[in-house]
């Protein structure tokens, strides 16, 4: 990945760590501002699921979700928030999932992470929208990825006949909606459904 972006001219700095720890969270953020000066754009996109039936899910099963898919989203925007406010602009654009907005079978956990992304978002949206930072959420539906892989063919089946489009979406047409939100100037809060009509 490194070397595509060098074909283009683009500096690109590898930075690694725990989104869940927001000591950890800050650090990454101090690191990408002195290596590249700024953060423009943040995009809060780690996940992780712990798929099990309510009444067999442990509450280990419970946090560890909530503490990466939510939690690391508020470690990262905290981290931000203030280099962005003082520069005042800047894009966040938060990962959420169609299962924010549906609930899904056996995704209690990864549900909530995900709907608590969507309050979240509207929420800081409304608290920085004067300091010309937008905030969005992207809830894609079943998009291939090695997440989705994962998944049965008797799950991917029954997703796919809920699909009005009857196919599953691309991990590039997500990251094209996430360029589209990082550079559209009189868009926050809103949440974007990216699911072939799933969830409409």
């Amino acid at each position: 990945m490194l070397a595509e972006f060098s074909n283009y001219g683009v500096k690109v700095v590898p930075i690694s760590g725990d989104v869940s720890d927001f000591a950890d969270a800050k650090r990454m953020v101090e690191k990408a501002i002195a290596e590249l000066g700024s953060v423009d754009v943040l995009v809060n996109n780690a996940g992780i699921t712990q798929d099990t039936l309510m009444l067999k899910m442990t509450e280990a099963d419970f946090e560890k979700v909530l503490k990466v898919n939510l939690t690391g989203a508020f470690n990262m925007t905290q981290s931000v928030l203030k280099p962005m406010i003082k520069a005042r602009e800047g894009a966040i654009i938060n990962m959420s999932s169609v299962v924010g907005l549906m609930g899904n079978i056996g995704q209690a956990n990864y549900a909530a992470s995900k709907a608590g992304l969507i309050g979240f978002t509207k929420s800081v949206a409304r608290e920085v929208a004067n300091r010309n930072i937008r905030v969005n959420a992207i809830a894609p539906g079943m998009i291939e990825s090695d997440m989705t892989a994962v998944l049965s063919d008797k799950v991917k089946d029954a997703m796919l006949a809920q699909i009005p489009m009857k196919e599953f979406g691309q991990a590039e047409q997500v990251a094209d909606l996430t360029v589209f939100l990082a550079g559209q100037d009189y868009l926050t809060g809103q949440v974007v459904a990216i699911d072939g009509g799933l969830s409409m």
